[in-house]
């Protein structure tokens, strides 16, 4: 112990304790203790798990780069401690574990971007807001978790901006990096903190060349979301009255066209958040369009709301 206490209290035994804690924490933070779920969300957005039948790759295209996580357990999961085991790995995401039930999803939604209770009962209660209706079409409850996310984002109670995902590999690098900075020196801090500097001004400079375009991008799709979600309630209205077989033709078509302009809408989502300026023109049209159809559903709507109350009297 004597001898160990003068080999730590040297510069070199004070330089190998502090790689030693660097590399547990860079053990810890790449996820070596984590289970199947957070060791699969902590660098995808969808864990599926065995037995559960859903295309992966058109799942991670519908979330796109959002702040949002979803796990799709076997049927009897423990939900919440899926919840809990991913506070480190989906850090700053919203979660929503899922299994499916008899009539709809049993879910537990948890929030890793705010500790403010409040807030995060309005996340959790709106992000799973519409599901139970695609309890056999998977792909289209995240599409409408989609649609939930944007409408917080857009109200503020989410953070904006992309979800930043760092995968475990390079935290081994930092511990090795930490070593071999105790033998070259603050020299290659230097030339390394140089070279970071000028990458991020010289990326700076491409994202303010596109800033204005993104902007007015970004206002067309909000307005669009916003469209949608005032038409998500007639929506449900309406497709209880298919269910229990009392929808009109109409009301069947306001359904289709509905869920046509959400999936339309949805799969453009991913272009809008990775779009370059040579892009936003094109993209800008297609959201036009969109809106176009979307005011054509309301106009529909109003014509359906028309009709039932003169029916009603």
């Amino acid at each position: 112990m004597r001898r160990l206490g003068r080999f730590f209290s040297t510069l070199f035994g004070m330089a190998v304790l502090g790689c030693s804690v660097l590399a547990g924490w860079a053990l810890w933070t790449g996820g070596v203790f984590d289970g199947a779920v957070a060791k699969e969300l902590r660098g995808s957005s969808v864990y599926i798990a065995p037995g559960v039948e859903l295309d992966e790759a058109a799942a991670e295209r519908i979330i796109g780069n959002r702040r949002l996580t979803v796990a799709f357990l076997e049927p009897g999961a423990d939900l919440r401690e899926a919840c809990h085991s991913t506070s480190n790995a989906a850090n700053g995401t919203v979660m929503v574990p899922l299994s499916r039930e008899a009539d709809e999803y049993d879910r537990y939604p948890c929030t890793h971007t705010t500790e403010d209770i409040g807030t995060g009962m309005v996340i959790e209660s709106m992000i799973v807001r519409g599901i139970d209706q695609f309890r056999d079409e998977p792909l289209e409850a995240l599409k409408v978790m989609a649609v939930n996310y944007d409408q917080l984002v857009k109200a503020e109670v989410v953070p904006d901006g992309a979800r930043t995902i760092s995968p475990s590999l390079p935290r081994y690098l930092i511990a090795a990096a930490a070593i071999g900075a105790v033998v070259a020196g603050a020299a290659v801090l230097y030339f390394g903190a140089r070279k970071a500097g000028k990458l991020e001004a010289r990326r700076r400079e491409r994202l303010d060349a596109a800033d204005d375009a993104r902007t007015l991008l970004g206002a067309s799709a909000a307005v669009l979301a916003q469209q949608i979600i005032d038409l998500d309630s007639r929506y449900a209205r309406l497709r209880r009255g298919v269910k229990t077989g009392m929808a009109t033709s109409e009301q069947r078509q306001f359904l289709n066209k509905y869920r046509k302009l959400v999936a339309d809408y949805t799969e453009l989502l991913p272009e809008i958040t990775t779009a370059d300026e040579s892009r936003t023109a094109d993209l800008a049209g297609k959201i036009e369009a969109l809106i176009d159809r979307s005011r054509a559903l309301a106009r529909l709507d109003r014509r359906l709301q028309q009709r039932t109350g003169r029916s009603a009297r």
